[in-house]
């Protein structure tokens, strides 16, 4: 703006147009550029255009009157003269605007999407050239503005002779000071929460975004700008009624931020405010012929009505089929708080029996119900919300709360019905334990059972269930564990069939809670007992959960069989099976995820994300969202991850899990620690510390995950000894506190950074402990390819660089064949000096550059590079000769300094592997065996040379094709031809043949 006045005060002409939605801040910016043009001494004039009947040039008239010294009486000529205001005075009137530009002029026109034709018309010639020494300060609204004047601002600027500004969203820092400065207005209570009880808890005032309390504070700061869009006047009216606002029959005061939108709504005709009130009664999205009918409309006064609406911008098309939304939500909000209660109420009933009329489903119906309980029948409304609430639980538990507590607030037509009245306050708190309220949900337990003392053994059960589920969230886990042990022990053992719906229901919760503690070995027995006797739908929850133990407990052998029995008949039912499905989905992703079913992990996790919807079972969505954040790592989706897990970390603090929120911090960490370069190590590892602080000692799963996340980054980081001793100190030399399934990879890690550290006893004892692990666990192949690592690291400790070669490799192969690239890359790049030494170092290089273009794929900059500085180290070395005849020179000395920088250690990280890598036998050799040169050699023609000495260094058919510029089918015709010659049948016996000390097959001709 600075710039278009310095021309302006140089006797230049200028436009600067302002763009944006209601609330964006043009207004503002209007005042900014008046208040610098005081400043700089020229001449300001302003008007705002308004809507309805208007004289011509009407805002052209106002901001002329504007002036301090508003231009004297008629006169001949000059800067002075009075203009005519007739619709025929363009040029009159452009010649006086000229005029007053003389020493440099303002003029600054608002809302100029409501200006009269003969204004639009006029501004249409100024645009096309500005009057020198005048400029034209322009703000409207693109979707209201005249199509003629919008095709000349976009000529002007086309041209140059306009400056567009479009006002930017808020970002979430600009958000944090307005929430700060509200909590200062009006105190830490802050604003009543409609969903709430006026018993609640009253609200914290946000914090900082540094310092104590920062984590919610950030996290309020993005709810509300993710509601809002970062639009400034809707973000203020959400300061008052909350990010998700809900229904609020109780009118109430609108917000003063709403004031310029109200006023939009008094300047509509008759019929179009009752159309809108028709829309605020029925929710988004409306369609044109219900909202006429609830109004009680005539088609076309009713239509004529819309058409307003739509020209004001207050209704938008919202999809296929003629579907209408507001402008944004919060209108609709207004609108309805604001509604005569009588009326409103009126509007509710007309639209129930719209919907009644269409069979709609219940819970449809219910968002009517609520607003007409006190009616002419009341018992029908409370059905519909108890039927609506069963209908929402798994996708709006907030709304299936607040509905279950309209019907709990109303007396029983039948006093007698305990047991019905305490299966709605189950499901109550069910819902608020899903809606992230467990303490909501444990005082109307705890109501319940001082209320009840006569409960039979049943309901008591159910009451009981749902309170332990709410005392687990809230971290209460040995009060949750005396809750449900007074039932469980009591019960008679072996179980009888059938067990009561409520008694398994208390088992499942039982479940989760030593699922979370990390204890979910100890009620394996019990899950497998409970699941025997239940009938359905518990049986099938029971049977996930004691799927899910024994894969916690590394019992593989019985866990994978009924873990892809239960998938098979999770994926043949719908959403909301059960009413658990968001914890069954949970609890059957995360048992594959240990099982090594990454692609059925991923979209279980998945569903039950999808299932929860945005913002429901939120304690579910963080176990979701971390599952997924480590499938995403491991197949090399680092941004993905980093998202997933951040957002996991925001759910955990909004409903207080500090643990969920640590490990959180620390999958974070590691995406971070892979995706940035090695400059940013100590951000990455200080976040993982941090993670490890946030959660609470000893707290089982969540703990032991980040305690093993830490440990990875500082190894990666340079550190081995801190890893060494994150993991001794809090796992125990034995690794005996970590959970089996993480065993063999986090001896891994030991065996890696006792080796670094030239702790060689330690080093061997972890390598033997990682084999044995992944023993134990039936040598899964994700298990025994961390163990092969184990046994790498010491291979490559002790020297042995033909073992730490064979290891390694098939290692990354095993990776490969999971599609977890991330670490297939990472073993690759920490064993190329053994490679080199055992191979020779074309070969090395070949798998080196392979694993360097896989990582690149993955956006790992850190792996890249590694494995750039590796193969800077392999260059400059001599050429050596290779461990099959003997050698080992520099290769060897080089090596386990390399390997301090890259590691041969677990990564964090599922699907997705780029490339294939070569070399698929070398797994299961002893190393080169030396085949003796009289193999036919002489026999191949000069193409299957070539074709032959490449794959023996490791290329894939595909890198082969691109060297010699051939394609992949022949690359494979030469080699089946090679094969045959040669008497051998894969690329690993290829590469045992004896080397010369480029690495090349003898008589290949020297290396390229």
């Amino acid at each position: 703006m600075d710039r278009l006045l310095d021309g302006v005060l140089a006797g230049r002409g200028g436009v600067l147009e302002l763009v944006g939605d209601p609330g964006t801040g043009k207004t503002q910016l209007l005042n900014a550029l008046a208040r610098l043009a005081a400043d700089r001494g020229a001449a300001l004039l302003r008007a705002r255009a308004v809507p309805g009947e208007a004289k011509p040039y009407q805002v052209f008239r106002d901001a002329w009157c504007s002036a301090p010294e508003p231009p004297g009486p008629p006169a001949p000529s000059g800067p002075a003269r009075v203009p005519r205001w007739d619709s025929a005075a363009d040029r009159e009137l452009a010649r006086a605007l000229g005029a007053l530009g003389g020493d440099g002029a303002v003029l600054l026109l608002d809302d100029l999407h409501h200006a009269d034709p003969s204004s639009a018309r006029l501004l249409g010639q100024l645009l096309d050239q500005p009057p020198p020494g005048l400029l034209l300060a322009l703000a409207h609204r693109p979707r209201q503005t005249p199509p003629a004047l919008l095709s000349a601002l976009d000529e002007a600027e086309q041209a140059g002779t306009a400056t567009r500004i479009e006002p930017r969203p808020l970002d979430t820092a600009a958000v944090a000071a307005l929430l700060r400065a509200h909590a200062e207005r009006t105190g830490p209570a802050g604003p009543p929460d409609p969903a709430a009880e006026p018993a609640a808890a009253p609200k914290a005032p946000p914090a900082g975004l540094t310092g104590p309390g920062a984590a919610p504070a950030r996290w309020e700061a993005e709810r509300l700008r993710a509601a809002s869009g970062g639009n400034p006047r809707i973000t203020r009216i959400l300061l008052e009624y909350g990010p998700e606002p809900g229904p609020s029959p109780a009118g109430g005061r609108p917000p003063r931020a709403a004031a310029p939108l109200l006023a939009e709504l008094d300047l509509l005709s008759p019929a179009a405010a009752e159309l809108l009130d028709a829309a605020a009664v029925l929710g988004e999205p409306f369609w044109p012929g219900d909202l006429a009918q609830v109004r009680g409309l005539a088609a076309a006064p009713a239509a004529e009505a819309l058409a307003e609406l739509t020209r004001a911008d207050l209704v938008r098309a919202a999809g296929p089929g003629g579907e209408l939304a507001f402008r944004h939500p919060v209108l609709g909000t207004l609108l309805h708080r604001r509604i005569d209660p009588g009326l409103r109420t009126a509007l509710h009933r007309r639209a129930l029996a719209l919907l009644e009329t269409r069979d709609a489903p219940a819970a449809a119906r219910a968002g009517h119900a609520e607003h007409t309980v006190r009616g002419t029948d009341p018992a029908e409304a409370l059905r519909l919300l108890a039927e609506g609430a069963a209908e929402v639980f798994a996708t709006a538990p907030a709304t299936a709360a607040r509905w279950l507590r309209i019907v709990l607030a109303h007396p029983p037509r039948d006093s007698r019905d305990t047991d019905a009245r305490v299966r709605l306050a189950v499901d109550c708190c069910r819902a608020l334990t899903a809606a992230g309220r467990p303490a909501e949900a444990r005082e109307l337990a705890h109501r319940v059972l001082h209320g009840s003392l006569t409960l039979g053994e049943g309901p008591r059960s159910a009451v009981l269930a749902a309170c332990v589920g709410a005392e687990r969230l809230l971290g209460r886990y040995a009060e949750a564990d005396a809750m449900a042990r007074t039932v469980l022990d009591s019960l008679p053992r072996p179980l009888t069939a059938p067990l009561p719906a409520e008694t398994a229901e208390l088992v499942f919760d039982y479940g989760l809670l030593h699922a979370l503690r990390g204890t979910a070995a100890e009620v394996r027995d019990l899950a497998h007992e409970a699941a025997g006797v239940a009938g359905q739908p518990g049986r099938t929850a029971l049977q996930v959960l004691a799927g899910f133990c024994d894969s916690y407990a590394g019992d593989f052998a019985r866990a994978d069989p009924a873990v892809a029995a239960l998938a098979h008949l999770v994926d043949s039912r719908p959403d909301g099976f059960a009413g658990r499905a968001p914890e069954l989905l949970a609890l059957l992703g995360c048992a594959e995820l240990y099982l090594e079913r990454f692609t059925d992990a991923y979209r279980h996790l998945d569903r039950g994300l999808s299932v929860s919807g945005d913002g429901a079972h939120k304690h579910l969505a963080v176990d979701q969202l971390l599952g997924l954040s480590m499938l995403d790592q491991w197949a090399g989706r680092l941004d993905l991850a980093q998202r997933r897990a951040r957002r996991a970390e925001r759910l955990a603090d909004e409903i207080g899990a500090p643990d969920a929120a640590g490990l959180a911090m620390a999958m974070r960490a590691s995406a971070l620690l892979w995706a940035s370069p090695r400059r940013r190590t100590a951000e990455a590892v200080a976040l993982a510390e941090q993670g490890l602080r946030t959660t609470v000692p000893g707290a089982g799963w969540w703990a032991g995950s980040a305690l093993g996340l830490l440990a990875v980054a500082r190894l990666a980081g340079g550190d081995p000894a801190g890893s060494l001793r994150t993991l001794a100190d809090g796992g125990g030399p034995d690794l005996e506190r970590l959970q089996p399934p993480s065993r063999p990879s986090l001896f891994a890690v030991m065996t890696t950074a006792a080796a670094l550290c030239g702790d060689l006893g330690t080093a061997r004892r972890s390598a033997a402990a990682a084999d044995e692990a992944a023993r134990r666990l039936g040598r899964p192949t994700f298990q025994q390819a961390h163990a092969d690592r184990a046994g790498a690291a010491l291979a490559l400790a002790e020297g042995d660089h033909r073992a730490a070669a064979r290891l390694a490799l098939g290692a990354a192969e095993a990776f490969d064949a999971l599609r977890v690239p991330l670490l297939s890359a990472w073993t690759v790049i920490g064993a190329a000096p053994a490679m080199a030494a055992a191979l020779g170092r074309r070969a090395a290089l070949g798998r080196l550059d392979e694993a360097v273009e896989s990582a690149r794929r993955c956006g790992a900059l850190r792996l890249c590079e590694d494995g750039a500085r590796v193969r800077s180290a392999l260059l400059e070395q001599p050429a050596a000769p290779t461990a099959a005849t003997g050698g080992s020179t520099a290769a060897t000395r080089g090596s386990t300094g390399l390997s301090r920088s890259t590691g041969l250690s677990k990564a964090t990280g599922p699907t997705g592997l780029s490339g294939s890598t070569g070399l698929t036998g070398l797994s299961g050799s002893t190393g080169l065996t030396g085949l003796s040169g009289s193999t036919g050699l002489t026999g191949l023609s000069a193409r299957e040379r070539e074709v032959a000495e490449l794959a023996a260094q490791g290329l894939s058919s595909r890198r082969i094709a691109e060297h010699l510029v051939l394609s992949p089918r022949t690359v494979e015709t030469h080699l089946g031809s090679v094969y045959r010659k040669l008497g051998v049948a894969s690329r690993a016996a290829l590469a045992r043949l004896p080397l010369d000390t480029d690495g090349g097959l003898p008589g290949a001709g020297p290396a390229a």
